[in-house]
């Protein structure tokens, strides 16, 4: 009777844990940009408030906090004894416009559950929690700023690109009090061994499966370009239309172009999703025509071969109606295979959380893939109801999230005893 007491005890600990790893992630949807929905974007203030709020609830685990130069939010919850490895837990705490409460947030949310499950346990290794600064890339249109800087992938002309108000990268990590000269010190310690990721699948998969975990075993490659049309701008109403340059024209022709083509080639998805006209008058004929492209495949020669099929039937088009053209690629990000070890440890922990477990692919791309450079990555996938994702509508199941949690402590314990991942460096 005593044994079944604590097991319903235990059980009620875990679901209470989940609901609060929920509550958690709602309430830094509160912080946004705009009143009506969810936009936090790369340094912006709101972000502030979510360091304020996270760091909250670290304190009483006793870690030690800080905000590296790129305003990722790091806390280490130190080994039984020191020195010791490091294995870093995290995700993204920026978000899209008009977003969710779950994606990116709650990897962060489950970081932080995982210290509160330990009871203050100390395990042969040290965890590092992170909650990067971005990852969307919606703010200065490059992705992953984040994690680029553990990497050390932050270099100048980086840092000079700029956002749609003039601001350069610099400048935003300036103003929001931290120092772009210091940057060395937000790359990855020698110490840190590994890197886990919890997100939601993003996908329809895993409810179809009726699956609520899942192993991400590879991460597709994916190219993000601006493409930009040049015509003429000129008056709606007295410019016949044989002797027009429209930019927006030529744009429309080349989107359905990307789309029928895509359509063709099993596995690819390419998305025209921001179009910008200039000057973007009713009665004015689009002198320019800016847009975003992102191409995804999980073969990089299947993916480079779309981009340059896009690229050279985008020029063909601007040439068929006197246009110009110009483009550049802001990410150009191959095909990642997730750690085999990691991804095997976390089968089994899966397992041991009472769930079947299962591999999948990952169309969408991740922090874990910037940190795979470096140091062993793995990610854990959370079943998305609906496949809804980057949207007000985007959930998670509180079952679901409890399942998670459960793997996560398994896979703790798990790397605790296996002296192959304790002797895991960083690489050059």
């Amino acid at each position: 009777m005593e044994r079944d007491s604590t097991q319903v005890n235990t059980a009620i600990a875990a679901s209470n844990l989940a609901q609060e790893v929920m509550r958690r992630c709602r309430v830094l949807a509160s912080f946004s940009e705009d009143s009506a929905g969810t936009r936090r974007s790369f340094l912006s203030p709101p972000m502030h408030e979510v360091h304020r709020e996270i760091s909250r609830w670290l304190q009483p685990l006793g870690v030690n906090m800080r905000l590296d130069a790129m305003g990722n939010l790091r806390a280490v919850y130190p080994a039984a004894v020191t020195p010791a490895p490091r294995l870093l837990i995290g995700s993204h705490l920026d978000t899209v416009p008009n977003a969710g409460a779950y994606d990116g947030i709650l990897g962060v949310m489950i970081a932080i559950a995982l210290l509160e499950a330990l009871h203050g346990r100390r395990l042969p290794y040290a965890i590092e929690v992170v909650g990067f600064s971005d990852e969307e890339g919606i703010r200065f249109g490059i992705p992953f700023l984040g994690s680029r800087a553990l990497v050390g992938r932050i270099d100048e002309e980086l840092l000079m690109a700029t956002d749609a108000a003039g601001v350069c990268v610099r400048e935003a990590i300036a103003q929001f009090g931290r120092n772009p000269d210091e940057l060395a010190g937000a790359r990855l310690a020698s110490d840190v061994c590994g890197y886990l990721e919890f997100h939601i699948e993003q996908g329809p998969a895993l409810e179809k499966l009726d699956l609520p975990l899942a192993v991400v075993d590879a991460i597709a490659g994916q190219t993000r370009l601006e493409v930009t049309f040049v015509g003429r701008a000129n008056h709606a109403g007295t410019t016949p239309m044989d002797s027009r340059c429209d930019a927006i024209a030529g744009a429309a022709e080349w989107i359905m172009l990307v789309e029928r083509e895509a359509n063709a080639v099993t596995g690819l998805v390419a998305t025209v999703g921001s179009v910008r006209a200039h000057p973007g008058a009713a009665n004015v004929i689009a002198g320019e025509a800016h847009l975003s492209l992102d191409i995804r495949h999980h073969d990089d020669a299947t993916r480079n071969r779309a981009v340059k099929t896009f690229v050279r039937e985008a020029r063909q088009i601007a040439a068929n109606r006197g246009l110009t053209l110009r483009h550049a690629t802001h990410l150009d990000q191959p095909a990642v295979a997730m750690d085999r070890f990691l991804s095997d440890q976390i089968e089994a922990a899966i397992q041991s959380a009472g769930c079947r477990p299962h591999r999948m692919t990952s169309g969408a791309g991740h922090d874990a893939m910037i940190l795979t450079e470096k140091v062993p990555a793995a990610m854990i996938f959370l079943r998305t109801p609906g496949g809804i994702s980057h949207d007000p509508a985007e959930s998670v199941a509180p079952a679901d999230v409890e399942k998670a949690i459960a793997c996560g402590v398994h896979l703790l314990d798990q790397l605790a005893s296996t002296p192959a991942f304790l002797t895991r460096t960083l690489r050059a």
